[in-house]
């Protein structure tokens, strides 16, 4: 599992001050299907199209929530609360932006154009 603490790239990537950074195709290529964890908070949230339980996530590295300006712009896509496969003392029904977790994902695309860098959940500690 890839962290801050065993890789210097994530490390710098979690830093970096521009979502459209060239680092960030950079590790989504190297890294792409390998697993990422990393402590952060839930930026945006939204729902997907005309669904009442699917949501578009926005994550950002850090505690910051909506204020979020360090790091690349993590996006969970089209899932659903039992998708984040929550973990912890104490399970929320629901979650919402500002919300602190650690974050474990699979490493997908990087969007340039969009500068959006695609993770898959694989498990979301509450914090």
């Amino acid at each position: 599992m890839i962290t801050p603490q065993n890789n210097r790239e994530f490390a710098a990537l979690l830093k970096t001050p521009d979502s459209c950074d060239s680092a960030n195709p950079d590790f989504a290529t190297k890294y792409k299907g390998k697993t990422v964890a990393f402590d952060g908070s839930i930026a945006h949230m939204a729902p997907h199209g005309d669904y009442d339980t699917r949501y578009d996530f926005l994550l950002g590295p850090g505690d910051k929530g909506p204020n979020t300006g360090i790091g690349p712009a993590f996006k969970y896509e089209d899932v659903n609360i039992l998708d984040l496969k929550l973990t912890g003392p104490e399970i929320p029904a629901t979650v919402r932006a500002g919300d602190k977790f650690r974050f474990v994902a699979e490493v997908g695309e990087f969007n340039a154009k969009q500068c959006l860098f695609f993770l898959d959940p694989v498990s979301t500690e509450i914090r």
